[in-house]
């Protein structure tokens, strides 16, 4: 099958590892299933070949979940292994001529299905361990791998994903080091909306340790680099006593409402710190992403 691989038969070699793996996986001999998806996948991404190297990275997956395998560091690593097999590929720039125009459009195309293939698969991973033995939020490094690859792949970036998924990691100076990058290359108003959606969801985590570190490194690597941190009612929302708080999101309101998100994660703030219950669970984006996992529509974070 290797061999098929290097000789450019990629489609004959994806149906023969489709082909075995699912022959070991009904004799529950689903270890060997494991080895052969692996190396599949392996070979197919170093390939250049996303599409089916993902494939068999799910099914990879769906094998772990199908022999009831436990989360644990030997597995995380072959997850990781597969992971850094995804090609990480730059956007053309300085384009001159229709050519390069050309170049620019299959360019995107191929970076969305990078972007959708390894999305994909590391959905499917942390699904995978939240259920067997990594706790309610999944694998805290798969989640980094997953905020990373989408920062730095897609061709249509949504920071509210990166972030999502960052606070439900355990890196938060690749976080820190994510938003500096993002601050130097944004749009006008865009750098503190990332900046306090970052902070709000840490905090919405009931995480103050790692909402204030992100706050004081962005300002000492601001300084450190001579790049102006945003200045706006935003970056003024601290937490504080009840009264205060109401006081400030009242305050605040106008700058709160140019991102919807913000006033699910003020209030689930406000229950976190000072016990005002909520008529209703988290709704909309983020709050599909506290229930992640319950369904299909959950992870497509």
């Amino acid at each position: 099958m290797e061999k098929l691989v290097n000789d450019g038969n990629f489609y004959e070699a994806q149906q023969m590892y489709k082909t075995y793996s699912a022959r070991y996986a009904a004799a529950q001999r689903y270890s060997e299933a494991l080895d052969i998806l692996e190396a599949g996948a392996l070979i197919q991404l170093n390939h250049g070949q996303v599409t089916c190297g993902s494939e068999l990275a799910n099914i990879f997956v769906e094998t772990l979940v199908k022999g009831t395998f436990a989360f644990s560091e030997e597995i995380l690593g072959r997850l990781r292994k597969i992971y850094e097999a995804f090609p990480k590929i730059p956007v053309p720039q300085h384009l001159d001529d229709d050519d390069d125009m050309q170049k620019l459009s299959e360019a995107l195309v191929a970076a969305k299905i990078r972007v959708e293939g390894c999305s994909s698969f590391l959905r499917a991973a942390i699904k995978w361990s939240m259920e067997f033995g990594s706790g309610r939020s999944g694998c805290p490094e798969l989640h980094d791998m997953l905020a990373e690859y989408i920062y730095s792949e897609s061709p249509e970036l949504d920071m509210a994903k990166v972030s999502a998924h960052f606070v439900r990691g355990n890196n938060p100076g690749k976080f820190v080091d994510i938003l500096m990058n993002f601050m130097g290359k944004c749009y006008p108003g865009e750098d503190d909306i990332a900046i306090a959606r970052a902070i709000l969801m840490y905090l919405s985590q009931g995480n103050l340790l790692d909402a204030n570190y992100i706050m004081d490194e962005l300002k000492k690597q601001s300084r450190s680099k001579n790049i102006e941190f945003p200045v706006s009612d935003l970056i003024q929302l601290e937490r504080d006593a009840l009264p205060l708080f109401r006081i400030l999101r009242q305050k605040y309101k106008s700058s709160i409402d140019r991102e919807p998100l913000f006033e699910e994660l003020l209030d689930e703030i406000a229950e976190k710190f000072y016990g005002v219950q909520r008529r209703s669970g988290l709704q909309g984006m983020f709050g599909d992403f506290f229930k992640m996992m319950g369904g299909d529509a959950a992870m497509q974070l």
